[in-house]
C-alpha cells in the first residue's frame, strides 16, 4: 500500500520508529517528511500536533536519552558518545545532558540507576529494541469545533511580513492603508493570513506570513502590496474563539486530531491560512474568533 493511503496514525508511527533507530545519524525533515508523504511545512505542524512536542525537540530528547542508556549499560567513551548524539563537542553535549537529567554525564554514568528521564507530553521515550507496541499517540479528545466546506478561488491584494506572528499588524496597517483610499474596504472584504512557517521550526525573524485581503480582478500590483490567488476547493474549516495567542494551539488539534481521525488527506500545495472574522481594534481579545483553514481532498 501506498504510504499516503495509509491512515495518519500509521505513517505517524512509521516515522517514530525510523527516528528511533537513525538517531545516530542526521535526520533531515524533507525526509521524514517525503517518508510521510506529506510536505514540510505541513509535515512539521502534523508530527506536532499529534506527539505534542516539535520534530527537532523530539529528536533533541530521544538522543540524549539514547546517550544516558548508554552511559549506564556500556563502557563506550562520554566523547564518543556525544558524538554519537549528534553533538559537536563533549562540552556542548554536557550541558545539554546537564539540563535534561540534573547531572553531568560522569555523574550520571555513578548514579544513573537511580534518575529516570523525565516525564514529556507525547510520552515517548528511547527504547534499544524499540517497536509500535511501546509508542503511543496523543489520543485525547478534540475540542476545536471543525467543519468542511467548499471556497471559490479568491484575488487578494497582499502584504508580505517577514517576523514573529506577532508583529503582523505592521503589514496590515500598511495593507489597510493602500486599500482605504481607493473604496476596496466593506463588509464582504475577506481578511485572511497565509502562514507559510510553523514557529515551533522557523526562527521568529524569518516567519513568512502574508495579510491577505480580498480584491475585484482588476486590481494590479502597486509597490509592496502584490496580488495573488488563494486557492479554491474543499477545506477543513476550525474555529477558534479567543486571543490570537491561542492559535497555535487550536492549529495544533486542527493538524494533530481532526485530522488523522478524518478520512480525508491534505493538499500538500495549499497553505494553511486564517480568515479574521473579526478586527482586535474594535474586539476584545476575548470576543476575537478566527477561522483556520487546511486544503483536503
Amino acid at each position: 500500500m501506498s504510504n499516503i493511503l495509509k491512515p495518519y496514525n500509521e505513517r505517524m508511527m512509521e516515522v517514530l520508529l525510523f527516528i528511533q533507530r537513525n538517531l545516530d545519524r542526521e535526520l533531515p525533515p524533507e525526509e521524514l517528511a517525503e517518508a510521510a508523504c506529506f510536505s514540510v511545512i505541513h509535515f512539521h505542524r502534523i508530527f506536532k500536533g499529534m506527539i505534542g512536542e516539535s520534530l527537532k525537540e523530539h529528536i533533541r530528547r530521544l538522543r540524549l536519552e539514547k546517550a544516558a542508556y548508554k552511559l549506564c549499560y556500556e563502557n563506550d567513551s562520554i566523547i564518543n558518545i556525544s558524538l554519537d548524539a549528534q553533538y559537536e563537542s563533549p562540552e556542548t553535549f554536557s550541558r545539554a545532558f546537564k539540563k535534561m537529567f540534573k547531572l553531568p554525564p560522569s555523574d550520571y554514568r555513578l548514579k544513573s540507576r537511580e534518575v529516570a528521564a523525565p516525564p514529556v507530553n507525547s510520552g515517548i521515550h528511547y527504547f534499544p529494541d524499540i517497536s509500535a507496541g511501546k509508542l503511543r499517540i496523543n489520543d485525547s479528545p478534540l475540542t476545536l469545533k471543525v467543519e468542511i466546506c467548499e471556497r471559490e478561488e479568491t484575488s487578494v491584494a497582499f502584504v508580505r511580513h517577514i517576523g514573529s506572528y506577532f508583529e503582523v499588524d505592521k503589514a496590515w496597517n500598511k495593507l489597510c492603508g493602500w486599500a482605504g483610499p481607493k473604496g476596496l474596504l466593506s463588509n464582504q472584504t475577506e481578511f485572511l493570513g497565509l502562514c507559510y512557517d510553523s514557529p515551533s521550526v522557523t526562527p521568529a525573524c524569518k516567519i513568512r506570513y502574508d495579510a491577505c485581503m480580498s480584491i475585484p480582478g482588476n486590481i494590479l500590483p502597486e509597490g509592496e502590496i502584490g496580488i495573488q490567488t488563494v486557492p479554491g476547493g474543499k477545506y477543513a474549516v476550525g474555529t477558534h474563539y479567543g486571543p490570537y495567542d491561542g492559535l497555535e494551539e487550536a492549529c495544533k488539534e486542527l493538524y494533530g486530531k481532526w485530522l488523522p481521525a478524518s478520512k480525508y488527506q491534505l493538499r500538500n500545495d495549499t497553505p494553511y491560512f486564517e480568515k479574521y472574522i473579526n478586527a482586535p481594534e474594535d474586539t476584545s481579545p476575548e470576543e476575537l474568533i478566527t477561522e483556520i483553514y487546511l486544503g483536503i481532498f
